[in-house]
């Protein structure tokens, strides 16, 4: 199975890293084709990197590591991307990550399924910060939401969050991610407005 990830921030970095230490095939996709080979070189044999069309081609499960503002200009130089699994990690914050930008009747993960129609979007990981991405860096087994549509990309998506060491916790259809997003700039809040460091995840569980 090979994996792609748009995107070479410490997201982006982060998971590619983690692919790779689970023996799993990743190609990273950059606008800048010489900065995903650069961070793929740095990972190792199980990456390659190269322009954004060629990772969506070569894999069916992309991960969409990269702000929501800049998801439909990818989008766009992705090619045909009929049946992709896109997994959107993103929360639509303003430039200072203050506050959301979209909400309530929207979210980002749905913006990108509408302009993306014939592949099958699912939000997850927009709760992580990149910090605690490595294994080695949790002290706590933390959950991955997922929410999407399609009850195969859910299940692909959960089974490789569960690969990569995260509980799962299934969180209904796409439009849930309505309620998501928010919980992930609560998180942000907590990491960097309330001076807890970005370290923290939220978590559910059954009283």
């Amino acid at each position: 199975m090979k994996i792609a990830v748009i995107g070479t921030g410490n997201m982006g970095a982060g998971i590619a890293a983690l692919l790779a230490e689970k023996n799993i095939d990743v190609v990273i996709g950059h606008r800048e084709p010489a900065k995903a080979a650069a961070l793929a070189s740095k990972i190792g044999a199980r990456a390659q990197g190269g322009g954004i069309d060629a990772a969506f081609r070569l894999a069916d499960i992309v991960f969409l590591a990269l702000p929501y503002t800049a998801a439909q200009s990818v989008l766009s130089a992705a090619g045909d991307i009929s049946g992709k699994i896109l997994i959107d990690i993103s929360n639509p914050v303003s430039a200072d990550f203050s506050q959301l930008v979209i909400g309530h009747t929207t979210s980002a993960a749905e913006e990108i399924q509408s302009h993306a129609k014939t592949a099958h979007v699912v939000k997850a990981f927009n709760t992580i910060f990149a910090q605690l991405l490595p294994a080695a860096a949790r002290k706590n087994r933390l959950q991955v939401f997922v929410a999407a549509d399609d009850a195969n990309a859910k299940s692909q998506v959960s089974k490789l969050a569960s690969t990569l060491d995260f509980d799962v916790m299934d969180a209904g259809p796409l439009q849930n991610s309505r309620y998501l997003e928010p919980i992930g700039q609560m998180n942000i809040q907590f990491g960097y407005f309330l001076n807890h460091g970005p370290v923290v995840a939220p978590v559910w569980i059954k009283a």
